[in-house]
C-alpha cells in the first residue's frame, strides 16, 4: 500500500489527458476495496469513529494499514480483509474485456465498484458513457412490476426517454423470449426467466459500458449462445464496451478480446487473452501423478473410482510424460455388490473443456472386489500442455460415477521419440484408442 493513500467515495466522470487517451473509456486507478470481518455492526461504532477522529486531524485511516490478503481458504489475524488491493487498468472503447480468477478473487467486488453499486475504499474510476449491470439475477428489477414495467423502469435509469425505450420494447421482448409473460410480475419468473429479460433490457438500451457477472449461466446453452453473439454485435458493430466475467473459459476465449486475471484480490496481469488464460489454467494444474478420488467408502452404489494414477508403460509414477513417450492411466474401483455388464471409461479434454477422446471397456460382470482399469496409450501421441482426464462407470444407460474436475495430465515439451503421429489438440473426439486391461486386486 503506497502512503497516505487518497480516499474516494465517488466514481470520476470524466478524464484528464490528451489525445493518447481519448479511445479509453474505463480507467481503474489503485483500486482497493476493504471489508471488516464478523457479523455486521459488531464493534463497527468505534471503527468508524476512529476513522472520522484521524480524518478531521487529517491523518490517515488508522485500518487502511492492516488487513489479510483475500484468501478464503486460510485463516487470517486480522478482522479486516483487502477484496481488492491496488488494482490499476484501462478499458479501450469497443473492447470485450474478461475478468478471470478462482472464487474469491474479487471479480465481483471489482464489478460492483466499476458499477458504483459499492464504493472503493481507496482509489478511483473514471468512466465516459452510461454503464449497465447485470451482476446477479433480477438486478435493478423490482419483482412487484411486470417484466413490460421494468423495462421502462431500467430504461429510465439509464437516462432514456420513454420514447427511446418503447422504440427497443418489441426487440427487447422477442430476444428474451418472454413474450408470454411479459405482463406477469417479475416475482413469478424463473431464474432463467429473468436473466433472459434482465440481458436483453441490458444489451437493447443502448449503454456505452456493459458489465455482465456469471449470471448467463442460469440461462439454458440456447441463450448463452445468443447472449454471447449479441455480445459480440454490440462490441464489433455497435462499439460499445463489454466487461465480462464467466467461469466458463471457452466462453472467454471466443468472446473476449482481452483479458484481467486476479488472485486473492491482487492484479496478476493483463493481455490478450490466450496468454492470461494459459497464466490461469496453469495456477489450476496440480500436476500430481496420483490422485485420490473418493476419501469415504459409499456402499450406496455398486461401484466407485477410489484413486488414478499416471504412469510410463512400466508402471511407474510420472507427473510428466515427454512427447512420443508411450503412457497408461491406472483407475483403482471398488464393487460393493454383483453387478452385470459394468463398464470402465476414461475420457481426455484440453483445458477449455473441448473433448479430444473417450476410451472404455466392453461390459463385463464383477463381483464384489478391488479392481484396476489400466488404460494404455502406445499409438496416439499428443502435443505439449495441460490436459484433463475424466472418470466414468455405467451399466447400460445407468451412470453409476462420473469424475469430470481436478484431475490433471501434463505432456512435457521434452521430445522422447521424434513422430509424424502427434496429433492437434482440436482434430476432434477420438473413439477407442487405448488398450485396456482389468484386473482384481484384494
Amino acid at each position: 500500500m503506497k502512503d497516505k493513500p487518497i480516499q474516494l467515495h465517488s466514481v470520476t466522470p470524466s478524464f484528464g489527458g490528451g489525445r493518447g487517451e481519448d479511445n479509453i473509456i474505463l480507467k481503474a486507478e489503485n483500486i482497493s476495496k476493504q471489508y471488516r470481518l464478523g457479523q455486521v455492526g459488531t464493534g463497527t461504532l468505534s471503527h468508524d469513529l476512529n476513522r472520522w477522529w484521524h480524518a478531521i486531524r487529517g491523518k490517515e485511516n488508522p485500518y487502511l494499514k492492516i488487513g489479510d490478503t483475500n484468501d478464503r481458504s486460510t485463516k487470517g489475524s486480522s478482522d479486516y480483509v483487502w477484496a481488492l488491493q491496488d488494482i490499476n487498468f484501462e478499458v479501450q472503447r469497443g473492447e470485450v474485456l474478461g475478468i478471470i480468477g478462482k472464487n474469491g478473487a474479487g471479480k465481483s467486488t471489482l464489478l460492483k465498484i466499476l458499477s458504483k453499486v459499492t464504493a472503493p475504499t481507496t482509489g478511483s474510476i473514471k468512466s465516459r458513457g452510461r454503464i449497465a449491470s447485470l451482476l446477479e439475477v433480477g438486478t435493478g428489477f423490482n419483482p412487484e412490476l411486470t417484466g413490460r414495467e421494468n423495462i421502462f423502469l431500467n430504461g429510465a435509469i439509464l437516462g432514456m426517454t420513454k420514447k427511446e425505450i418503447a422504440s427497443k420494447l418489441d426487440e427487447i421482448i422477442d430476444f428474451s423470449g418472454c413474450e408470454r409473460y411479459i405482463d406477469t410480475p417479475v416475482k413469478r419468473y424463473s431464474s432463467g426467466m429473468t436473466v433472459r429479460l434482465a440481458f436483453a433490457v441490458a444489451a437493447f438500451l443502448e449503454p456505452e459500458i456493459l458489465i455482465i457477472d456469471e449470471v448467463l449461466a442460469v440461462g439454458d446453452a440456447e441463450f448463452q449462445k445468443k447472449a454471447i453473439g449479441k455480445m459480440q454485435d454490440i462490441s464489433r458493430e455497435g462499439g460499445r464496451t463489454v466487461l465480462f466475467v464467466s467461469h466458463n473459459m471457452a466462453a472467454i476465449q471466443k468472446l473476449c478480446t482481452k483479458c484481467i486475471l486476479l488472485q486473492n484480490g491482487r492484479f496478476i496481469m493483463q493481455g490478450n487473452t490466450e496468454d492470461v488464460l494459459n497464466c490461469y489454467l496453469s495456477q489450476s494444474v496440480l500436476n500430481d501423478s496420483e490422485y485420490i478420488l473418493n476419501t469415504k467408502m459409499s456402499d450406496t452404489k455398486n461401484a466407485y473410482a477410489t484413486k488414478l494414477c499416471i504412469e510410463d508403460i512400466d508402471g511407474n509414477l510420472i507427473n510428466e510424460i515427454p512427447i512420443g513417450k508411450s503412457w497408461q492411466v491406472k483407475i483403482f474401483f471398488t464393487v460393493n455388490k454383483e453387478t452385470k455388464n459394468l463398464v470402465i471409461a476414461l475420457g481426455m479434454t484440453d483445458m477449455l473443456d473441448t473433448p479430444l477422446r473417450t476410451t472404455w471397456s466392453l461390459p463385463n460382470d464383477f463381483e464384489p472386489g478391488v479392481y484396476s482399469a489400466t488404460f494404455i496409450e502406445d499409438k496416439i501421441k499428443f502435443n505439449q500442455g495441460q490436459y484433463k482426464l475424466i472418470i466414468g462407470i455405467s451399466r447400460g444407460s445407468e451412470v453409476i460415477e462420473y469424475i469430470d474436475k481436478d484431475v490433471f495430465l501434463t505432456i512435457s515439451d521434452m521430445v522422447y521419440e521424434q513422430e509424424n503421429s502427434v496429433i492437434n489438440n482440436k482434430s476432434g473426439v477420438i473413439v477407442d484408442q487405448m488398450r485396456m486391461q482389468v484386473k482384481k486386486e484384494l
